[in-house]
């Protein structure tokens, strides 16, 4: 089972850590070819979701890695499945129905959570 963690979990903490990153380093004006919905949200927000991002990419390697505290990764991956429920929200407020990505991502972390909890 540690194998299929980290065949499922390396490659969504990378995501969200370049995502999140994206979000806390580049302008509005970098951001929105990739991120349309970044104009109906205040800047500082937009840096805080980059933040938690990063935070829970971390959340997903660090603790299984070191095994100091492994209850933090299903944490962070609920953590994700939540984000991803509200993004997918945020699109479909704004008539946006480009939420596959997001259905996969919160897939994705519904997987880690159950890999990370098991036997």
């Amino acid at each position: 089972m540690n194998i299929a963690y980290w065949i499922v979990a390396g490659p969504l903490a990378l995501f969200y850590f370049y995502a999140g990153t994206l979000k806390v380093l580049r302008s509005r004006d970098q951001l929105r070819p990739m991120m349309a919905w970044v104009d109906r949200m205040p800047l500082p927000a937009v840096r805080a979701l980059g933040t938690v991002e990063v935070l829970g990419a971390t959340g997903l390697i660090l603790p299984p890695l070191t095994s100091i505290a492994p209850s933090l990764a299903p944490a962070a991956a609920t953590g994700f499945v939540l984000l991803q429920t509200g993004a997918i929200a945020v699109h479909l407020t704004a008539e946006d129905r480009r939420i596959t990505l997001n259905i996969g991502l919160a897939a994705a972390a519904a997987v880690t959570i159950w890999l990370a909890t098991g036997p």
